[in-house]
């Protein structure tokens, strides 16, 4: 049989990039006479900026100071072990970047049995057993602490998850068994289910103690030591801990069930991680810890096989790497400061983005619109959310009071813009509004100041055309809503300069967005695929198909919401405007649905009500749809929304409206919310053979979000 230093051995070698965790092993005596402690903590030897995690040979690290412990345990020259990280890290799980290389199921497995193989030593030792959770703790992390028998955590941890399932695996060290062992099947359902598929939430010091993980909370200063002290009292029985009894009877069911429901609602069966992981939950019920360990091995190996979880590594990737360093963004160097920005606007997401400009540069900020009250209610709905962030402890009074002071509205575009730097707009979707704003703003601004616009379609060199300078303008097209959605569309005019555009990546990063250069080609990139995904279900539904059919068909794909309510969202109006721009551009692929005008021309905010609580379709809206008699099943109405938009990303990519398909995945995981198991896009239309059928190649080449051959 295979040993556990063999196993690591081997996938050691599969991994030689690995950056090694170390696990330092030091005696101390605890405070109240309480005996000598071995403490092991996990340190990679870099900063808090590259946090720590574990590969083949950081496990093989953790199991030789384990050897060590053990023996010591064994003897009695120690009376109890505990483990804890680097400040700030405690660890965070996986190393994901040799998950990547791995080509066979073998080496698959291998990892999962390394890792349950080393935690359990911790279960096994001959004294109590601790685990400090100081700082970030994901995955692996968390989860080598849940083998400890003890657990204490900092209130100053700022992110505590299992995020498997959001990235395509199960918590497969231990999570999935131990988790609802401890604390009950629907508290950990909510830990590895829910908080994954809600954008991997995370779990702050305070919550995880609630929730029954840790059994003490202590301030981040003194963590340590407080966590000793905390120890001696445990081990000397001055400090009894009891844990409530957790409930295997019906409980148990229903919070799997529960699970299900939710997975349901948020991936529509189309991603199996989540699946998998109830699967272990439910069958951890009777407390066989072994059985589940085994089936965490199995689930992992063959999670690590499928397209998902390379989908979710590409993802994960994209966002963390790619989205940091955006491709064909302008040396930073030639970036202008920024010291003061105008807002030309003061609707809904004028005030947005003035709240976004204030709260992230801290500079003033100066709203200007047609009359006084559109002012007055702008710069009041700022003041407001300020209030709120206040109410909520996000800001204290003082931040409060700064930022207030920094956001005003005027009249009078001179004396608004006149010192500003950068000046945005965010008007009327129309061009002619659009250029009558710049040429008024151009005439009172700085020679260096940036005009940008937030139009969602137009374009920009038009907007630009009429200046005399034009090399200033850049597209800058936020999200809504603007506080949550991370993606900024920068957009480069025909004629803009390399200072303005680094000037606009340089504002970006400082608004902490996700910034993709796109082109200056019609509705850019989300708006673009959307408009096309959207049109092609209108489509159908025009010429006869139900509207539920055509809904359900999109399942598959697992998305946030469906298309029609995607479109409620979005407005009724502002989809149908956007399809007429595309339209216009490109009429042989966009279509204008009559439908859709007609529910615009009716005042619908959507297709639906929702009387029952859910959505269904609204009689006066079933009322006024004309449809011919073309049905398609469910499948063709995929295959022929699916086709067309493989086939507009390829025409989008052959335009060079984006540097690579890795830039449109980007787009739609971080501007439209589109799961990381998709891989944005371009990865699911090549498993699913879209992009072959299409194009006749794939978007990607193999091994980039699929196993390497």
């Amino acid at each position: 049989m295979t040993t556990t230093a063999e196993l690591l051995k081997g996938a050691a070698q599969l991994f030689p990039d690995e950056v090694v965790t170390q696990a330092h092993v030091r005696h101390l005596d605890l405070p109240l006479g309480a005996g000598r402690f071995a403490l092991i903590t996990l340190d990679n030897g870099l900063d808090h900026t590259k946090p720590t995690t574990f590969g083949p040979q950081s496990l093989a690290n953790l199991s030789a100071a384990l050897d060590q412990v053990e023996k010591e345990a064994a003897d009695g020259s120690v009376v109890g072990v505990g483990i804890t990280g680097k400040p700030f890290i405690f660890a965070v799980g996986a190393d994901l970047k040799g998950v990547e290389l791995l080509k066979r199921r073998e080496d698959a497995l291998a990892i999962g049995k390394g890792g349950h193989d080393v935690f359990r030593r911790l279960q096994s030792l001959a004294v109590p057993t601790f685990a400090y959770y100081n700082g970030a703790a994901m995955g692996g992390g968390v989860e080598v602490g849940l083998h400890c028998g003890y657990r204490t955590v900092s209130s100053a941890i700022p992110a505590f998850s299992l995020p498997e399932v959001f990235l395509g695996l199960v918590p497969g060290w231990g999570g999935c068994a131990l988790l609802p062992n401890l604390i009950g099947a629907e508290r950990a359902v909510s830990v590895i289910i829910e908080n994954s598929l809600n954008q991997n939430k995370q779990l702050k010091g305070g919550q995880v103690y609630d929730l029954g993980i840790a059994d003490a909370l202590f301030d981040g200063a003194d963590f340590l030591e407080q966590s000793l002290s905390w120890t001696a009292a445990v081990l000397k029985g001055e400090i009894q801990i009891v844990r409530p009894e957790v409930d295997r009877g019906a409980a148990w069911d229903e919070a799997v069930a529960k699970g299900r429901a939710f997975a349901d609602s948020k991936v529509h069966g189309a991603a199996p991680a989540a699946y998998r992981a109830l699967d272990i939950i439910a069958a951890a019920k009777d407390g066989d810890l072994s059985a589940g360990f085994d089936a965490e091995d199995e689930a992992l190996a063959d999670l690590i096989m499928g397209g998902e979880l390379r989908s979710g590594i590409y993802a994960f990737n994209l966002v963390q790497k790619r989205g940091k360093r955006p491709a064909g963004a302008p040396d930073k160097n030639l970036a202008r400061p920024v010291t003061k920005v105008g807002v030309v606007g003061a609707g809904l997401m004028a005030s947005q983005l003035a709240l976004l400009f204030a709260r992230r540069l801290e500079v003033p900020v100066v709203l200007t619109d047609i009359d006084q009250e559109r002012v007055d209610k702008g710069v009041g709905y700022v003041h407001g959310e300020i209030d709120k962030l206040l109410l909520k402890g996000r800001v204290n009074q003082d931040k409060a009071n700064r930022l207030k002071a920094l956001v005003s509205g005027s009249l009078d575009k001179a004396a608004a813009f006149g010192d500003a730097d950068f000046v945005i707009e965010a008007v009327f979707e129309e061009i002619g509004v659009k250029q009558q704003v710049f040429a008024e703003v151009e005439a009172v601004v700085k020679p260096g100041t940036i005009l940008a616009t937030n139009t969602s379609s137009l374009s920009v060199s038009e907007m630009a055309s009429k200046l005399e300078h034009p090399e200033r303008v850049v597209g800058f097209h936020f999200f809504n809503p603007v506080a949550v959605l991370p993606l900024l569309e920068i957009v480069r005019g025909e004629q803009t300069d390399d200072a303005s555009l680094a000037t606009a990546f340089a504002v970006a990063k400082k608004l902490k967005k996700t910034a993709v250069l796109t082109k200056d080609a019609p509705a850019f990139v989300v708006n673009r695929i959307l408009t096309r995904f959207m049109g092609e279900i209108q489509n159908v539904i025009d010429e006869g198909t139900p509207v539920a059919t055509a809904e359900k068909a999109i399942e598959p794909l697992g998305l946030p919401m469906s298309p029609l309510v995607l479109l409620e969202l979005v407005g009724p109006a502002i989809g149908l405007h956007v399809s007429e721009t595309l339209n216009r551009s490109f009429p042989d692929r966009f279509t204008v649905s009559p439908n859709l005008a007609a529910v615009v021309k009716a005042g619908k905010r959507g297709f639906y009500v929702y009387d029952s609580g859910k959505p269904e379709l609204d009689p006066e809206v079933a009322a006024l749809l004309v449809q011919g008699d073309s049905v398609l099943t469910e499948q063709q109405v995929r295959d022929r929304v699916l086709d067309a938009v493989a086939q507009e990303i390829g025409i989008m990519l052959e335009e060079g409206v984006v540097a690579e398909a890795q830039d449109i995945d980007l787009c739609l995981i971080t501007g439209a919310g589109w799961p990381f198991h998709l891989g944005g896009i371009t990865p699911y239309l090549d498993r699913e053979g879209v992009s072959e059928r299409v194009h006749g190649k794939p978007f990607l080449a193999p091994g980039v979000a699929s196993v390497p051959a």
